[in-house]
């Protein structure tokens, strides 16, 4: 019997349109995440003048803009896409099953974490306006509601907070859970592709870290509502506290979404290159010890704060040490493409920038990660353009390359690669003017904070570098029209995409596309790991896992 409409696309309990849920959910609160950028950079270049499309920006209303930001596209944007929406798509698909182990977990889920993205809208809406705090809320500044003036605006972002993360957590448990409980036969660990294992360590990281900052949030709106006094000094609590709660997590966080985004890069770049990935062990074991250490460096977030400055050394030492499992990864990425029969298609580009892109990002990590040098840099530019350098490419670049690369099974229809290659073009060119300005900034010691520089004499001479920055982040979102054109276009106009059209070896591609219910016409059998190409004793160029020897040469099951 056929669903009806409310049940197929609205009430889903199927997980690939849950998938397409939260990726929808999660690039229209980009569109809105990348307006405030709009807004508040025009502000920058141009002080004191009307914003088109926006009016006058206040020192409270930039305040906000930037909270709002920064606090949209990390939670609201990077992990429904990356983490919840990947996720959903691609776990079952990837492991040879019919769906998630929690189905109807999986549609709250999904329903939680929209309550969250209204709440949040809401917040612009209120009385007092949205929360002007920074996004990591610190206090004694956010403790107090009437330092601001921002009542229920700071509430609502705390609620909206607290609900996202419930949502994160009803979908890691049903992760996890459809991982260990439901893969394929012969589907050992290693041979799960590296993207199920970048999403199983991302929801575990997520799992073991959020705990202190709920509590840390309910502390903090007590303190906002009922006037305990948990951050607050003059009541004996300490403010110091909720940055230990909040970075705990913050920095684990961080590889939260970092990690789908690589998980993304190993799948097109075998693919993409006709090559089996280089060091499938090492990554895995690189990925592992990559969560471990991130749950000891938090405390390079507040070199500055007040912190003991013994403890400067040994997080010093921690922050410099994770550098080494990426530079792993970074390596087995490299020599996947070395000598590979390399395929430029948008996808394939878009994995190739995120790797460049990260480079850069992880060397000024290293900078900042040194106490000495932390001093200096610290809540400056510079900060800024690293983690921009680090996140943007691993949430924003991974995404256009997920996208595109798995469109085909989503759909049933293949993207522009005209319109995808313009895309990534401007992109990759209006990204690097953004933030490359932003390092020279930061060195010179424009700090991120500062509404109008022109009320600083010594940021004048400066304030070409923050034009060219503004310039560079009009163009960068004026480079997304290629993809939303070139996306609903071949949503429903693009030509028909084959099971398998980029003749890859993993599970989801000997499903029909798009997949329909139950995804497997059979239900499959694994024989080998995820990534065999360029067999030097066949004469197709991949062998399927699914595929028993002997019969590896062809695209679909007998």
């Amino acid at each position: 019997m056929e669903p009806s409409f409310l049940r197929k696309y609205v009430f889903s309990v199927d997980h690939k349109m849950i998938a397409k849920q939260y990726m929808i959910t999660g690039l229209v609160m980009a569109v809105l995440g990348g307006y405030l950028a709009y807004v508040f950079r025009v502000q920058l270049a141009w002080p004191g003048e009307s914003v088109p499309g926006f009016g006058p920006v206040g020192e409270n209303v930039y305040n906000a803009l930037v909270t709002m930001h920064g606090t949209i596209m990390v939670f609201w944007v990077a992990m429904p896409i990356l983490l919840a929406g990947f996720g959903n798509l691609l776990i079952p698909l990837m492991i040879g099953t019919d769906d998630m182990a929690f189905p109807r977990l999986n549609m709250v889920s999904y329903w939680t974490f929209l309550v969250s993205s209204l709440l949040l809208v809401a917040s612009f809406m209120v009385p007092g306006g949205a929360a002007a705090m920074g996004w990591t809320f610190y206090p004694p500044l956010s403790a107090r509601a009437e330092f601001t003036g921002v009542i229920w605006g700071g509430h609502l972002w705390i609620l909206a907070v607290a609900l996202e993360f419930a949502s994160m957590l009803m979908g890691g448990i049903n992760f996890l859970t459809t991982v260990v409980n439901r893969r394929a036969p012969g589907l050992t660990m290693f041979r799960l592709p590296l993207m199920i294992w970048m999403l199983i360590s991302a929801s575990v990281l997520f799992m073991f870290s959020v705990g202190p900052l709920i509590a840390g949030a309910f502390m903090l709106l007590l303190d906002r509502t009922v006037g305990t006094g948990f951050f607050m000094p003059e009541a004996g609590g300490d403010p110091l506290l909720f940055q230990h709660l909040f970075w705990f997590f913050g920095h684990p966080e961080v590889y939260v979404i970092l990690l789908p985004g690589l998980g993304v890069v190993t799948e097109v770049l075998p693919v993409s290159s006709r090559k089996t990935i280089f060091g499938y062990r090492a990554i895995v074991y690189s990925t592992i010890v990559a969560g471990l250490l991130s749950f000891v460096v938090w405390a390079h977030h507040q070199f500055i704060s007040g912190i003991n400055p013994n403890l400067a050394l040994p997080f010093s030492i921690t922050t410099i040490l994770i550098s080494v499992p990426f530079a792993v990864f970074l390596f087995c990425c490299i020599a996947t493409l070395w000598r590979g029969s390399i395929r430029f298609t948008t996808a394939m580009l878009f994995a190739i920038a995120v790797i460049a892109e990260f480079l850069l990002g992880g060397v000024t990590g290293i900078v900042n990660g040194s106490a000495a040098a932390d001093i200096y840099m610290h809540d400056t530019y510079f900060v800024v353009a690293h983690f921009h350098y680090t996140l943007f490419q691993a949430v924003i670049l991974a995404m256009f390359g997920g996208i595109y690369h798995w469109f085909p099974k989503m759909f049933g229809r293949m993207m522009n690669e005209g319109l995808g290659l313009a895309h990534f073009g401007l992109t990759i060119v209006f990204f690097n003017l953004t933030f490359l300005p932003q390092f020279a900034l930061g060195f010179r010691g424009h700090h991120r904070r500062i509404a109008n520089p022109e009320s600083f004499d010594w940021l004048a001479d400066m304030q070409g570098l923050n034009v060219l920055s503004t310039i560079g982040s009009i163009g960068l979102l004026l480079a997304q029209i290629p993809f939303v054109i070139n996306f609903f276009h071949s949503m429903f106009a693009g030509k028909q995409a084959g099971r398998n059209p980029w003749q890859a070896t993993t599970l989801e591609w000997i499903t029909p596309s798009p997949p329909g219910h139950g995804n497997f016409e059979e239900a499959p059998v694994v024989y080998r790991g995820p990534y065999v190409y360029s067999p030097p004793d066949s004469e197709k160029d991949w062998r399927p896992q699914h595929l028993p020897a002997g019969l590896e040469g062809t695209e679909t099951a007998p």
